[in-house]
């Protein structure tokens, strides 16, 4: 979620995250048909123009009005990846499956292991993730942890990393990230991370396991167990010129 301080806004037609310092920011659901969905996003827009940093409309499959990405398009929002909505059940997981040899997976306890987790996103993703740096760390100080997270290190180098996401009054945790180096690809590392957050999530006591899934991820991730649900993309829309990255 990547949100600091956020605050759910619940609307009929839409449901929004208001984060402070620096978090995510943007619509999280909306049921809009051809008759409000010009004024819905006229509104969302003037209700975030006060924003310093960019926001996003997270568009899923099923949304209406079907010419909704048209609209949001022509309203000032740019198109990120498409991406896959998937859900597992905990306890169908494989939650031991362990890293290849020469891996450890290092849980995230204090900065030096965030500052590990940006380098990895930074590296992998592109970008400056130090953003999402902080959520986490804001994340694993709380009470109890809203968030916990994980580096694999090989050699002493971080080579992958992400966070698993907890939900309070839910039965859904949320694993974001995961993203590995190029040259420790397709050797399980991946597949490990997200068995050791399923694993983490079952102790916290939640039943399911979702994440938006990138086109790179979902097969991995469908091998694992999880099945597709929907799909999602995320409209970003520029503030002072600047439009987020994905």
């Amino acid at each position: 979620s990547q949100s600091l301080g956020a605050q759910v806004e619940l609307g009929a037609k839409v449901t929004r995250v208001v984060a402070e310092r620096g978090g995510w920011s943007g619509v999280i659901w909306s049921e809009l048909g051809d008759d409000d969905v010009e004024e819905a996003l006229a509104s969302e827009i003037g209700r975030f123009a006060g924003q310093a940093l960019p926001w996003e409309w997270k568009y899923y499959s099923h949304d209406g009005p079907p010419d909704l990405p048209v609209r949001l398009q022509a309203a000032g929002f740019v198109a990120g990846t498409v991406e896959s909505v998937l859900v597992a059940e905990v306890d169908q997981l494989d939650l031991g499956l362990a890293p290849p040899p020469g891996v450890e997976l290092a849980p995230v306890a204090n900065r030096a292991g965030v500052e590990a987790l940006v380098q990895v996103h930074d590296e992998v993703f592109g970008g400056d993730h130090a953003r999402i740096g902080e959520v986490v760390l804001a994340g694993i100080a709380s009470t109890p942890p809203s968030i916990a997270a994980v580096v694999a290190v090989a050699a002493g180098r971080p080579i992958s990393a992400g966070r698993v996401e907890f939900l309070e009054g839910s039965d859904f945790a949320t694993i974001w990230g995961g993203g590995t180096v190029p040259s420790w690809r397709g050797r399980g590392v991946f597949r490990s991370l997200v068995a050791y957050r399923a694993a983490v999530a079952k102790r916290r006591g939640y039943r399911y396991l979702q994440v938006d899934a990138s086109p790179e991820s979902r097969p991995i991730l469908l091998s694992l167990g999880f099945v597709e649900l929907t799909k999602t993309i995320p409209f970003h829309y520029s503030v002072r010129g600047y439009v987020a990255a994905g």
